[in-house]
């Protein structure tokens, strides 16, 4: 097949393409650096051109509620329009787990509209939602740093390594679409709390972690389900403290 993944340059979307082009696929991988815009429409058309299946795994430069409202819209809508006029046949995005739970955080409430926009845009469709990454801790440790103080949610997380998100999307590229939503995630449920205590402890960081159940995630507060999946989701086998243990032996 010849599949087009926007966002092919990030986390995820590297690894996918080399993912698939290792099972033999033709692969673009489409972004601002290589020519293509989802938000001017820039290289798009060119880029969809005899694609069978077109993977969105971009994300917003800026988490500002109206600029990532305003990103996803305007690029799901571009991508829909060229996918329609290069006649795909499959339509794949990445979202998040909790997408449609968490209404007050401006990011998932862009994400819900991207999805929106897909179910309704006419071409055969998947979406994966995935849990939290295991490389996000050190974002969500700094979103949540007060001097030397950390403050972060007890609620619920069910962290999931990228390769195994990944692994997951690829699956779904090379299936037939099925017009629904699908999840993946980790192996293990914890607090959010506990998950970047380890962080914090293992990478030896002198920061002080303070559980708190009213800790806002990312402008939101979580409870146990806010950021789990459900009772069919696809789920890793990689559990954190061995993941994370891998990548200080690397550094």
């Amino acid at each position: 097949m010849k599949i087009t993944v926007i966002g092919g340059t990030g986390l995820i979307g590297s690894k996918l393409v080399n993912q698939l082009r290792q099972l033999g696929h033709t692969v673009l991988a489409a972004s601002p650096n290589s020519g293509v815009n989802t938000i001017t429409g820039e290289g798009l058309n060119e880029a969809l051109k005899d694609a069978d299946v077109v993977v969105d795994v971009s994300n917003s430069p800026s988490f500002e509620d109206e600029a990532v409202m305003d990103f996803f819209q305007t690029s799901t809508l571009n991508l829909l329009s060229a996918a329609t006029y290069a006649n795909v046949k499959h339509y794949v995005a990445l979202s998040i787990v909790g997408t449609d739970r968490l209404p007050g955080s401006g990011y998932l409430r862009a994400k819900n509209r991207q999805e929106d926009l897909i179910k309704h845009g006419g071409i055969p469709y998947t979406i994966l939602r995935s849990t939290q990454f295991f490389e996000f801790a050190g974002r969500i440790a700094e979103e949540g740093t007060n001097g030397n103080e950390v403050h972060i949610s007890t609620g619920g997380i069910q962290p999931i390594a990228s390769d195994e998100t990944v692994a997951a999307l690829a699956d779904i590229v090379v299936s037939q679409p099925l017009n629904g939503i699908v999840e993946v995630g980790g192996p293990e449920r914890m607090p959010m709390s506990e998950f970047i205590r380890y962080y914090l402890d293992i990478t030896e960081d002198p920061r002080q972690l303070v559980a708190d159940m009213h800790a806002l995630y990312f402008g939101v507060e979580l409870n146990d389900t806010s950021l789990v999946t459900g009772d069919h989701a696809r789920l890793g086998k990689i559990k954190y403290e061995d993941w994370l243990s891998k990548q200080l032996m690397k550094a």
